[in-house]
Formats: C-alpha cells, structure tokens, sequence
C-alpha cells in the first residue's frame, strides 16, 4: 500500500513500513474511515496546487504577485517531472489506472513565449485586453496566462528599481552619518586646547585661492616632470660615441620612454592596462541592456541595476570608499550634427572640448600626454587631465576631476572615447581637492551619412556630498546636474552651433541684416564669447569669491574683479552681481518670455530709450530660440550704443546673455572685421528646470509647446556685470555695490510682475 500525504509519511509515524503490526494497522476499515475526513479537511499538497492553478501561468493567487514564470524552472521541479515521465515515481498510477494520479504537469513558458511577450513588454508594459487576447491566440496561451506574466514581469521590475533606490539612500544616510561626525570632530578642533573657546578662523577648509594655487602647483609640476623627460631623452639622443657605454647601461633608470614615470609618478605600462579594461567595461556599458540597464516607465530613462553592475565589473575595496557616497549612472543617445572624425579631434584637443561644452566644463588642462598614439589618426591616445564642472549658479559648487583619457578606434566607423579617474593620482594629491571621481565614463561615436554621427554617452560618477541649497537638491541630486542627458544636449547644441556658424548657403531669412558671410561669421564669433563670458560670471569656479547681501527675501552674491590685459572686456574694475532663485512658470514659457523683443520693458530697466527693434537676427540651429541679434531703440533719437543679444535653448537649460555695445564698433562687426577686440561685459539669465518632474491634472490634444504651465517650475539665475571704475587699482565702494546688487533684485521684481507671480 503507497500513502502519499505528508500526514501519514512513515518517518514521521515513527513507523516501519516491512513491519506486519502496521501493514495490519493501515488495512483495517475503521482507519480508512477515519482518515476520510482528515483527507477532506487537510491542506492541499504544493504539487496538487500547482497543478490545480496551471491557468496562472505558474503562480500564485489572483489577488497578490505570483512567481515569475520563466523562473519556475528550478532542479525540484524538474526531477519530479523526470520521475513522471520515466515511470519511476508513482507505483500506484502506471499498476492501477483506475486511481488518480499524483499530480498534473504545469505549464512552463518556452523560450519563445517569453522572447515575443518580452518584446511586448518594452512597448507597452500595461496590454490592454485586446492585446492579452491577441498574443494569446498567437503564442497558444490563455488570457489568464498573459495577463499574469505582465503582471509578474512588472513586479520584478519594480523590486529592481526599489533595491537601486534603496541602495542610495542607505548610501546618502551613511553620508550624512560621516558628515556629522565629521562635523563633530571640527567643532572640537576649532576650540582653544587651554581655554575652551572657539579660535577665530573663518573656515576649517582651504580657501579658495588655496585651491587655485593647489591646482596651479599640480600644473606645474606637470610641466617640470615633460621637461625633465625630455631633457632626459635629449641627453640620450645627443650622447658622444664615447659615453655610449654609460648611456645604455643607465637606461633603465633614464628618461626612456617605456619607462619614463611622469607626473604623480605614474607608470605608463600600468595606466595602459587600466584604460584598456576600463574601456572594454566602457563599451560593455553602452551596448548592454537588461538586466543591467532597466528602462524607467514613468521618465522612459535607463536606470543601472547596480548590483547588476557589481556582478558584471567587480570592485576591488579602496581604503578611501567611505569618502564616496553618492553613485549617480545615466545613459543617453542622440544624433549630433558633426562628422565623426572632427567630433573625435574635438574630444582630444582640450580647448575645443570646453569650447563645446561651455556651460558644463569651467576649467579644462591637459597635465600629461602619457601615451601619444597614432599621430595621424589619433588613435590610442592616453592624456592625464583635470576639469572643473560648473553649473550656471554659484550656489551649486564645482566638481574638479583627475582623470585618464584615451582614445580608440573600434572600427573604420565607430570611435571610443573614455575618460576614467586613476586611484594613484588622488593619493598624490591634497584630498580637499578630490570632490569627484570617474568610474569608465565616455562616449561612442558611430559615423551616419550626410555629416551626421551617433554618440552614445555613458556617464558614472561618484562624488562627495557637500551642502546643496534645498532649491537644488532636486536636481543635484536625482543626477540631471551633470548627467548623460546634460552632456548629450550640450554636445548637440554646440555642434548644430558650429555648423550653423561655419555654413557657407545660409537662407535669408536666417541672416537678416547681415549680407556677407563674412560678416556672419564675426558677428556669430562675438555672441559665442559674450554667452561664455555670461557662464563665466554666473558659475561658483573656484577662484570667484562672493560675498553675500540680504535684499528683501532674496540672497545676491556679488564680487569684484581686475581686468588689465583682456582685450575682449573693458579695462577697470569689473562688479558682479548674482541670484538665484525659483519660480512657478515653465522653462519654455519664461524663456520664450525674456527673449520676446515686445515685452522687453517689461523687465530691463536700463532701456533708456523706450521700445526696442531688432535690426540683425542670425540664426544658429534648428530651434529658432537659438539666435543672435542686435536691438537698437525705436526712438528717432540715433543712440551711439546697441544691444547684443544671445539665445541658446536645449532639451535641458536656457540661456539668454546681452550686453549694450558700441554701435560704430559693432557696425564694423557686421561688415567682417575681427570681433576680438570688441570690449563685451555680459549680463542675462540662466534658465534650468527645477527636477520636479510634474505628470498633466488635465488630458489635452495640445502640443507641449502649447502646455506652458504644466511641465513644473524654473530655477531662475540672474547675472548682471558692470564697469565700476575705470582703473584696475580702485577699491569697490558701497555705492557700486548697491548699483549693481540693485540691477538683479529690480529686474527680478518686474519678471515677478509681469509673469504674475510675485510673493
């Protein structure tokens, strides 16, 4: 007799099966009446459940997540199959047919269900009836099955997305723990051994110069390791016959190149093999989707599984982990309207790499070139390098990074370009100025026809925390600040931007005022270095410090500068004055706002002559938010001076930078004189969204541009610069301070006032 119910096992009767007491206990009729009802009443066995409920497509209750189907393919499952179908599980269902079987066999998806409703599933992770029902006449499943597999698949993509998120915040509270304590620590260094009393420094930290000189001192050394190296490679070249014998036997320890150490120290063969393994993660990073990558439902962004990440690329433990707390990774592709090779000779000439990314990169120096390549091609170039991050507000400090870049060549038409932050060369330097660090980021670049190129931009940073004003955090944090999203668009901009300015059949309507292309060309030079004066000014770069003043509600920061020899500003002491703020409008909407010629009085009060028209309108993009102009007053009045004008607008931030110009220099601007030495000081605003990503109350047929209000608000800065004396060796006194702090918080009040939105 076979008894299969985990009630009446005989293990645990305590029973032996060959004994003849329990053959005669199991085969008297009063037990079989007695277990009757305990059969009826008992639980169901797991396999009879499963068996039972093969409809949901492998798991669980209606009413709560089921298993994964494609997951219920586990070694248990299997052997009991594998005894079923050999005949060796079940004596009693191959002797008596006439009894029931154990269990059923349930329904496992194959590998092509799964591949088609995958592919579903990208496109529309919510099927409505319709498509259940067409998919499952297509695959031969039933309704239910469907409808249960999205759901589970939903599930699992929504634990993923938990865990990431998960994993940062316990990475953000473990910071603000370190914070704190390093707080602590400060407190009780700040205060007198003897006494007790707190000492009478400003602050714990370096200063700002001390940082410029720190990384000026960093350059420098860079400069001194290239000429001893090559003063070592000169004496070996230009040896006498008779020193040759030294020559070669000091080679190991001269200025030979396979073993020449440069700057910090670095061996080259060392560095060589951590860009190529960072390269290969680098590629890996970009082609890979699921599951290391998951497509975010609501923002349609990709999100990294980044215990995905840790399994994939492996971390060694750094003794300085605990210093890196916030792990910001994005991804994002776009088209970008250059060629390939001269989008690559851009990303390896350090002047063109911040001339494209002007609003992101504030400072960019090239300290070594470790390894030169192919002098052609470019082609396995190695450069030791830093830059300093900006973002168009000195309330958001910089980000200053040390790192690796290289460049290969994959293909006849796809490049790589990797940037990578190398541990030897943060150990070598004062740790107050290593704020950031570069796991493999870069960009692929995939050559497409009529001029066009691909890029893919990976970028995956980590970074510690410093204090973000709370108008900021949103996007700071959330990883929009200085995403692959922010870098892409930028790119595109300035590469539309290049395009547009080096064009040779412009249409009419895009160069009105302007009849020579010569002209076009210098007054396009021109607004290029007023918009990047305007960055320049409204970012907290290291070397600026401000110094803040209360008006009303509103914080300005204002500082003082010298300037002697730029030709391209005036000579004098210069006054800066700058806010940042948030408003309850749209981005678009206050753009378009600022830049509408008609409503202009609206907020600049240094229109003296009333009403303006625009005489020059240059076009620079696709987006007709992208252009230069020159305004002149309506009135009969001849005004010996113009305002210059440039817009520039992206998928991400705004930016509208004018400064009043002399109309005679000007004039000769537009005929195609060099525009170098024209004197600009910028003013203008910096528009960014505020990382509140706000979903419609209201469902409209409207076109975005149309929607205005419901896309979330702006965070708004305002830069305004004006000559204060005009000798460098002045002092700046109370009444320029006033003037310039003034500009800002009038002009802020009459946006306030014209957009209806004031306190």
């Amino acid at each position: 007799m076979y008894i299969n119910h985990p009630l009446l096992q005989f293990s645990h009767l305590g029973m032996d099966a060959n004994d003849p007491q329990t053959k005669d206990f199991f085969a008297s009729p009063a037990l079989s009446l007695s277990l009757a009802g305990v059969f009826r009443n008992a639980p169901k066995p797991r396999e009879e459940l499963e068996a039972g409920d093969e409809g949901t497509g492998g798991g669980g209750y209606e009413g709560e997540p089921a298993e994964i189907s494609s997951e219920n393919t586990g070694p248990r499952y299997q052997s009991d199959e594998a005894e079923v179908a050999n005949g060796s599980g079940d004596e009693d269902a191959i002797d008596g047919g006439n009894k029931k079987k154990r269990k059923k066999n349930y329904h496992r998806h194959t590998t092509e269900q799964i591949r088609v409703m995958e592919a579903l599933f990208k496109e529309s992770p919510h099927p409505d009836e319709k498509q259940r029902q067409q998919l499952s006449r297509q695959l031969g499943l039933s309704a239910r099955q469907v409808k249960f597999w999205f759901q589970n698949r939903r599930t699992q993509i929504k634990a993923i997305q938990e865990r990431h998120e998960n994993s940062l915040l316990k990475s953000e509270l473990e910071k603000l723990q370190e914070e704190n304590r390093a707080m602590r620590e400060a407190i009780n260094k700040a205060c007198c051994p003897s006494c007790g009393l707190a000492t009478t420094s400003k602050d714990g930290g370096v200063t700002t110069e001390e940082q410029q000189l720190r990384i000026e001192n960093a350059s420098l050394r860079a400069e001194i390791e290239k000429l001893r190296g090559i003063q070592g490679k000169t004496a070996q070249g230009t040896a006498s016959p008779s020193s040759s014998c030294s020559v070669v036997s000091n080679n190991k320890t001269s200025g030979a190149p396979e073993n020449y150490k440069g700057l910090f120290g670095l061996d080259k063969s060392r560095i060589l093999e951590i860009a190529e393994t960072a390269m290969d993660e680098l590629i890996k990073m970009a082609s890979s989707g699921e599951p290391l990558w998951v497509r975010s439902i609501e923002t349609g962004r990709d999100i990294l599984n980044y215990d995905e990440y840790l399994r994939e690329f492996p971390r060694g433990t750094r003794k300085d982990c605990l210093l890196w707390k916030a792990v910001e990774a994005s991804r994002e592709s776009g088209v970008v309207f250059l060629e390939m090779n001269h989008l690559v000779q851009a990303f390896l000439d350090v002047k063109q790499w911040k001339s494209l990314l002007p609003s992101m990169v504030a400072k960019a120096i090239t300290l070594d070139v470790i390894h030169a390549g192919d002098s052609e091609t470019k082609d396995g170039i190695v450069q030791l390098m830093f830059a300093e991050l900006q973002m168009l507000t000195p309330l958001v400090p910089t980000r200053e990074l040390y790192f690796i870049r290289y460049s290969k060549k994959l293909s006849a038409e796809k490049w790589a370009i990797l940037d990578v932050s190398v541990d030897k060369i943060e150990q070598s330097i004062d740790t107050s100025l290593v704020k950031c660090r570069k796991n493999p980021s870069g960009c692929i670049i995939e050559d497409q026809a009529n001029g066009h190129c691909k890029v893919t931009w990976v970028e995956h940073t980590e970074w510690q925390k410093r204090t973000i004003p709370a108008m900021y955090r949103s996007v700071v944090l959330g990883g929009q600040a200085f995403g692959a999203r922010h870098w892409m668009a930028t790119l595109q901009q300035q590469c539309e931007r290049i395009v547009f300015c080096m064009a040779t059949n412009v249409p009419t309507k895009d160069s009105n005022g302007i009849s020579t292309l010569a002209g076009r060309k210098s007054m396009l030079k021109l607004a290029d270095r007023l918009t990047t004066g305007f960055f320049s000014c409204v970012s907290s770069y290291h070397h600026r410090s401000w110094q803040k003043l209360s008006k009303g509600n509103e914080e300005i920061r204002f500082m003082s500068r010298k300037n002697v020899n730029e030709l391209g500003e005036p000579q004098g002491l210069i006054a800066c004055a700058v806010l940042s703020t948030a408003l309850p409008i749209s981005p678009l909407t206050l753009f378009e706002f600022l830049r509408d010629e008609s409503r202009r009085c609206d907020w600049d009060i240094m229109l003296s002559g009333g009403p303006t028209q625009t005489i020059v309108s240059l076009a620079k993009g696709q987006d007709r938010g992208n252009c230069a102009t020159v305004h002149a007053p309506k009135s009969q009045d001849k005004s010996n001076r113009l305002i210059l004008q440039d817009s520039s607008t992206n998928s991400y931030e705004s930016a509208i930078a004018f400064a009043q110009v002399e109309a005679d220099s000007l004039q000769s601007v537009m005929t195609g004189c060099d525009s170098s030495s024209v004197p600009v000081l910028a003013s203008g605003f910096a528009i960014l969204p505020d990382g509140l990503e706000s979903k419609p109350i209201v469902i409209t047929t409207r076109n975005k541009d149309e929607k205005g209000g419901m896309e979330g608000g702006s965070l708004l800065t305002i830069g305004f610069q004006i000559l204060a004396n005009p000798s460098p060796t002045a002092n700046l006194t109370a009444e320029k301070i006033e003037a310039v702090t003034s500009l800002v918080s009038c002009t802020l009040h009459n946006i306030k006032k014209a957009m209806q939105c004031e306190d």
